[in-house]
């Protein structure tokens, strides 16, 4: 298969933010189905047990970025 890549950026609450990384968490540990709904397209993905786990935090003078990777 190929290589594609959905990317979708923007400006959320907090909490917001919070609800969507304990998604994430529930993904991973099998609670919840690994699938993704945009632009009327449905993404199935499979997840492996072992992941390559990466975190990265830039702290500039005026932005903050906090990254975090996953890839199997």
């Amino acid at each position: 298969m190929g290589s594609f890549e959905v990317e979708r950026q923007e400006t959320v609450t907090r909490q917001e933010a919070a609800t969507r990384l304990r998604r994430i968490a529930n993904i991973l540990s099998g609670e919840e189905e690994a699938a993704f709904e945009r632009g009327g397209m449905r993404f199935e993905v499979e997840l492996p047990d072992e992941l390559d786990f990466k975190v990265e935090l830039e702290m500039g003078s005026e932005e903050h970025e906090l990254e975090i990777e996953l890839k199997w």
